[in-house]
């Protein structure tokens, strides 16, 4: 299994290699990870270019804070982020629909 960090460069290769995955989007994302592999990395959603990294976003539009365990499974699709939100294992600061559209940003992962 891969490690976040690892998981982040692939969702960067991923979103450089189609920029058509952002298209329409103009967004940034931080994600607050607790546990084994804690860590604060960031996802940015921008018409010109999108990317993904380590470190704290600047000015995100929708914090997530989850367990970076429960992190790597919503990004292999084994756990879907409503059921995650509402059983307390996500929890959402900032933009509520830009939350729903994580799911399009994270399936980067899954293409590459």
């Amino acid at each position: 299994m891969e490690t976040v960090d690892e998981i982040f460069q692939t969702i960067d290769a991923a979103l450089k290699k189609d920029p058509s995955r952002s298209q329409g989007m103009n967004a940034v994302y931080q994600f607050n990870l607790s546990g084994e592999e804690e860590g604060t990395y960031h996802v940015v959603m921008r018409p010109e270019g999108s990317y993904a990294g380590a470190g704290e976003a600047e000015d995100p539009n929708c914090t997530l804070s989850m367990s970076s365990a429960d992190f790597k499974k919503l990004v292999q699709g084994k756990m879907n982020g409503t059921t995650a939100f509402l059983t307390g294992k996500l929890r959402l600061k900032g933009d509520m629909g830009l939350a729903l559209r994580l799911q399009d940003v994270l399936s980067a992962y899954n293409a590459s």
